[in-house]
């Protein structure tokens, strides 16, 4: 039975021989394939049993051996949306099944993939080239957190974000300990001052009546020449309408140091009607440049600009925010001033940023993080049961998916095909002449069955 077996075992050989050729093949037709993982080929021999000195022959049998936790290159994308996961772990997408009144519906199964091209759709959802939606968690827009526990398909809204009130000012600034105003002279003693006496009434926090603190419109010309400019800052109303602030400061003492704050309340004031007001706080500095008593901040109440009451403003200064160093520019320097109010916007665009957030930016320039992408690992990366499209389905083999893949995301770019080409030429040159040697051995056994079959001529 030698023979005849010799025959058996070379036509195994062709068998798995292309086996291996077709998977090769399949690596390279897949070669381009975004997070394409390439099948290599296991050969395994199967013995009968025997006693140890008579061992029967065998053959052999070629077996798909999978290479999904293999890492593909990662390149750069020009779209924001594309995302790219460097080290272990598969992002999270689902089928759909249907739809009902134009809105599409999506299988309960969760699949896995590493092919991460997605681009929204015009329902809103973010779906690769192969057709699978991406899922991930909910972020709170105020906190920042994810909200529950199980990915569900991305969804963007097209709704415009909601307009959001100025409630908090944050301020910084270092004020010359002499200010150069339009008035000041130095030859001149305390001609950088603020000097009541030139207004309608006091002006400074030295008044005690908070409420007749401020600048009449006809004392305006007089203010600006006794002060010096503090910034200006847009904020915003709840319906999202603009509001410019701006600021000036005076200074009232000099043996003190003592400052006071002003807004411009209402530029269309006339006469004696209030324009500037006084923010109700003194500062007043030590010899070291720093506020002898801290201002941290500052809550004007009922904070109004032409007309519009803001409600309550605070303004945030932190610790020694404010400061009085020299200057030899003689103004003040503003270095923080920054409002948290925006107007209502438009979407203008998407992107999945490095830590794998969906991020949705608006035409009034707020980003706004809506949810997060999640990996998934396996224990057993090679039993996963492979799908059209680059896409895995879980099996019992591979284990029960672990939500918080080990790799990282990596934003605006793609992972390419594991597949080398150069490799495979070379195990296609292999394949062949291992292919080409078992039909030698099928052809030789022929020829001695032919020359046994001789013998009784």
């Amino acid at each position: 039975m030698g023979i005849f077996g010799a025959m058996t075992t070379a036509i195994t050989g062709l068998q798995s021989q292309s086996t291996a050729l077709e998977h090769i093949s399949n690596n390279i037709a897949n070669s381009q394939t975004i997070g394409y993982k390439r099948t290599d080929t296991s050969f395994t021999e199967l013995v009968p049993d025997s006693p140890a000195k008579q061992q029967a022959l065998g053959v052999v049998q070629a077996f798909s051996r999978p290479t999904n936790n293999v890492q593909g290159d990662i390149s750069n994308s020009d779209i924001a949306t594309y995302v790219a996961i460097n080290g272990d772990g598969y992002f999270i997408v689902g089928e759909q099944s249907g739809t009902t009144d134009g809105t599409p519906i999506f299988s309960d199964e969760d699949l896995y993939t590493r092919r991460g091209d997605f681009e929204l759709d015009r329902n809103g959802n973010l779906v690769n080239g192969a057709g699978y939606y991406l899922k991930g968690l909910a972020v709170d827009p105020v906190t920042g957190n994810t909200t529950g526990s199980l990915p569900e398909v991305i969804t963007i809204s097209n709704d415009f974000l909601p307009a959001e009130a100025t409630t908090s000012i944050d301020y910084r600034a270092n004020l010359a300990r002499i200010p150069f105003t339009a008035s000041y002279d130095p030859d001149v003693v305390d001609s950088e001052l603020l000097n009541p006496a030139d207004f309608t009434q006091d002006p400074t926090t030295d008044n005690g009546t908070v409420a007749d603190q401020y600048i009449s419109a006809d004392d305006a010309d007089t203010f600006i020449s006794q002060s010096i400019s503090g910034g200006a800052i847009t904020t915003f109303d709840s319906a999202g309408q603009a509001l410019n602030v701006q600021f000036r400061w005076a200074k009232i003492d000099s043996a003190d140091d003592e400052w006071n704050m002003f807004y411009l309340e209402d530029s269309g004031a006339t006469g004696t009607d209030p324009m500037w007001r006084n923010i109700g706080t003194e500062y007043d500095f030590g010899a070291d440049g720093q506020l002898e008593t801290a201002v941290n901040s500052v809550t004007i109440t009922g904070f109004t600009i032409d007309g519009i009451n803001l409600g309550n403003i605070t303004i945030n200064h932190g610790t020694q925010g404010v400061t009085q160093f020299a200057d030899s520019n003689g103004q003040a320097n503003v270095t923080e001033l920054i409002q948290d109010g925006f107007a209502a916007g438009e979407l203008t665009g998407i992107s999945i940023s490095d830590p794998g957030r969906v991020v949705v930016s608006y035409t009034n320039g707020r980003s706004v993080d809506v949810a997060q992408v999640m990996l998934a690992s396996f224990n057993a990366d090679g039993f996963l049961s492979k799908i059209d499209g680059s896409a895995f389905r879980a099996t019992q083999e591979s284990g029960e998916p672990v939500l918080g893949g080990q790799g990282n995301m990596v934003g605006s770019s793609l992972e390419s095909s594991n597949t080398d080409i150069a490799d495979e030429f070379t195990k296609l040159i292999v394949t062949q002449q291992a292919y080409a040697a078992n039909t030698r051995i099928i052809s030789t056994s022929d020829e001695m069955i032919q020359e046994a079959l001789n013998m009784i001529r």
